[in-house]
């Protein structure tokens, strides 16, 4: 079930403890491109480079409080791995990465710099990372904090609901990259309970639309690859309970190209300064690709900015 806004509160109580809420700045260059304006909710600021440390921060102490684990493990293509591996740093817990082969460099970077065990894996998608670290959360003592299906997780994301109401209570709509859709579920579900006419709109990449599909046919549908370049969106197998809330909670979900993506890194260094990674600029170019009119006051979810450079010598030039 989606968190309710007693929970969301209380996880925004407790991270406040450890960073402070992310900036919601104004977009001055696509603000006067697309004639309204145009809000970038900054998850970039967060320790390690995305939003993903808001809910294995707390997923992790949350699961501390019923007793004790000796070691954490996630599969991850590199931001929840790094998110997870600060956390168990954090709170004194080993962590254990199961990656796929060839992730994203940066990210993996980070990951060991945290000082978590990395297990890379032969499959080049998620699905062999998360069987083996499923497999290994089968000893005792062993918490497997999977983002898709954590049920105390989506209270943390829920937080970005909450500040960007509180720092812009006139928000007509909130443009949110979806991959495991933990993200989604956790904005939707603490905004529909505070402000339902605001209206909450999921961003996947045209070359890993399960979740798109899903929400479209409300039934789980399974895409057989999600080679995209935005990592941080590359799901093929959606969760059965996550396609039910999506389809409850969420109003709309758009596809975008990669080249969009490539695109709207580019605007988003250039013209605001703003350093994305492909799935971080996937609100950005949902809204510049829309045909649908999503209000005056459009703030869009920048998810993380650990890009690879190879990406970025990409989308330099792109737009």
């Amino acid at each position: 079930m989606p968190p309710e806004l007693t929970t969301v509160r209380k996880a925004q109580g407790f991270l406040a403890k450890y960073f402070a809420a992310t900036r919601l700045i104004g977009a001055a260059f696509l603000s006067e491109r697309l004639g309204k304006r145009v809000w970038l909710k900054l998850e970039v600021e967060l320790p390690t480079g995305s939003f993903k440390v808001r809910g294995a921060l707390w997923a992790l102490a949350t699961r501390l409080t019923r007793g004790r684990v000796e070691e954490v493990v996630a599969s991850s293509t590199g931001n929840h791995g790094a998110a997870v591996a600060y956390a168990g740093k954090l709170f004194g817990v080993k962590a254990r990465i199961f990656l796929p082969a060839g992730c994203n460099p940066v990210k993996r970077g980070r990951i060991a710099s945290l000082g978590a065990e990395i297990v890379e894996c032969g499959g080049t998608d998620l699905a062999a990372a998360f069987k083996l670290a499923d497999e290994y959360a089968k000893s005792p003592g062993v918490y497997f904090l999977n983002d898709a299906t954590d049920v105390d997780l989506p209270a943390g994301p829920g937080t970005i609901g909450c500040e960007i109401l509180e720092q812009l209570p006139e928000a007509s709509a909130i443009v949110v990259p979806m991959g495991d859709t933990a993200l989604i579920r956790g904005i939707a579900a603490a905004v529909k309970q505070l402000a339902p006419q605001v209206m909450i709109i999921g961003v996947q990449a045209e070359r890993a639309p399960a979740y798109y599909r899903s929400w479209k046919e409300d039934r789980v549908v399974e895409t057989e690859t999600c080679d995209t370049i935005a990592d941080g969106l590359a799901t093929r197998t959606p969760d059965a309970a996550n396609v039910r809330d999506v389809k409850r909670l969420v109003d709309d979900v758009v596809l975008v190209s990669e080249e969009a993506m490539l695109q709207a890194i580019e605007i988003l260094l250039v013209e605001e300064h703003v350093l994305a990674e492909p799935a971080g600029a996937a609100s950005t170019a949902a809204l510049l690709a829309a045909g649908a009119d999503f209000g005056e006051n459009v703030v869009l979810v920048v998810s993380g900015a650990n890009i690879s450079r190879e990406a970025l010598r990409q989308a330099v030039g792109a737009a």
